[in-house]
């Protein structure tokens, strides 16, 4: 896993071998952030089941101004810092150690909004369309924010997410992973 881009390019990311953190790959990566690239700068971000902090780094790597970076797992963030810290990028980032859900009331609190938010949940926990619910009720989306889901199971989100007012503005699938952009 590398920094793909931007001030840190070249820059190989650790991450840690569990069940419950798997690294997004840099194919999907890759286009991503082709897709985003003239949204990024100055931008402030949220990686929600941030992992090893690989999507927030590679923001920063690209001009966003913030990210704050949500993972619950201690192994994985100490992962964070450590692959923060070999970017240089730890000034930018805000990592919480603590469940989504806990997260995202802090960030209420603390009045934070944000202009792109990644939902990329362990596959199997089905919760993307939960935090995704949670992130509007509490109004942390800036008015051209964009979210956008990870997930394995594309029929499943969508179905979830027809009940919601979001607009799906796009869906890429690179082999078994599907990433759906909304506003």
């Amino acid at each position: 896993m590398r920094v793909i881009s931007g001030s840190a390019r070249g820059t190989k990311l650790n991450s840690i071998n569990s069940i419950s953190t798997r690294p997004t790959l840099d194919r999907v990566k890759e286009s991503l952030f082709n897709i985003l690239q003239n949204k990024i700068q100055d931008s402030i971000i949220l990686d929600l089941f941030a992992g090893s902090g690989a999507i927030a780094i590679e923001f920063l790597s690209r001009g966003a101004q913030k990210a704050y970076l949500c993972e619950k797992n201690h192994l994985a963030t100490q992962m964070i810092y450590s692959n923060l810290e070999k970017t240089k990028l730890t000034s930018k980032a805000v990592i919480i150690g603590k469940d989504y859900q806990k997260t995202l009331q802090i960030l209420q609190q603390e009045k934070v909004k944000f202009d792109i938010v990644y939902i990329d949940p362990p596959y199997q926990a089905n919760i993307a369309v939960k935090a995704l619910q949670m992130i509007l009720s509490l109004n942390l989306l800036k008015e051209k924010g964009i979210l956008i889901i990870e997930t394995d199971d594309e029929k499943r989100e969508l179905l979830e997410l027809e009940k919601l007012e979001v607009q799906v503005v796009d869906i890429r699938k690179y082999g078994r992973v599907s990433l759906i952009f909304l506003t």
